[in-house]
């Protein structure tokens, strides 16, 4: 059960989902499904929603939308073909320093490995040295900060996901969530998994969304909204 403002006191929002192919996809992840599962809901609050694979040019023409949804992945870097992506990569930080607001989901931490900006936005990345996750199965995710709007009056949240472990997160960042994760020697830690970063514009990653059993979680879909209602409010 949750509390709080209702997500229809939410105006009606430009949101841009990015879909992650390729160069930021991966044969584990169906960033396809999992972006029509965030476009659906977010249509159903009233959100005019675009989705869009990433190629060089998704975002030329798009304006300035009121969010934008990174669900990408890391796919094998060619370097050869980093001046084809440099535009792109511009324009997204471009968006980022106009004050747009930015969600990262899931593998959005070891996404965009080609520019360092991206992690600054996000204010943490998965480290491929040091992060790790337990099999994919039954989670919980604990609220560790009930004052903040996103997580004010939400219970913990329940959903078949995968839980991020030592993950690298800015010290500015603001946790809302974490996993409980238990190490080869027993012992048990909370790991973030849900962050505001410090940004131009409102920016949250939420690490969340491993395939399509995450969002039909009510707890998790609660999350979702909760989440967009705040980084459009403001």
């Amino acid at each position: 059960m949750t509390r709080g403002r209702s997500t229809q006191e939410v105006a009606v929002a430009r949101v841009m989902v990015l879909v992650g192919r390729d160069r930021y996809g991966d044969p584990w992840h169906d960033h396809a499904a999992t972006s029509d599962a965030v476009a659906v809901l977010l249509r159903d609050d009233g959100h005019a929603v675009t989705v869009r694979s990433v190629f060089p040019d998704a975002l030329d023409d798009v304006g300035r939308p009121d969010l934008l949804v990174v669900n990408c992945g890391q796919g094998p870097l060619d370097t050869a073909d980093a001046d084809a992506w440099r535009g792109f990569h511009d324009r997204r930080a471009a968006l980022v320093d106009d004050g747009v607001a930015v969600l990262g989901l899931h593998q959005a931490a070891n996404t965009f490995g080609d520019d360092p900006r991206w992690a600054a936005t996000l204010g943490g990345r998965w480290d491929d040295d040091v992060s790790w996750h337990p099999p994919l199965g039954a989670a919980r995710f604990r609220v560790v900060d009930a004052t903040h709007p996103v997580t004010d009056g939400l219970d913990d949240v329940d959903a078949v996901d995968e839980r991020y472990a030592d993950l690298r997160v800015a010290d500015d960042a603001h946790v809302l969530l974490v996993a409980d994760v238990s190490d080869d020697d027993g012992a048990t830690r909370a790991h973030p998994v849900v962050w505001a970063a410090a940004g131009p514009g409102r920016v949250l990653y939420d690490a969340l969304g491993h395939d399509v059993r995450s969002y039909a979680s009510p707890s998790r879909r609660a999350l979702l909204r909760r989440e967009v209602a705040w980084l459009l409010d403001a």
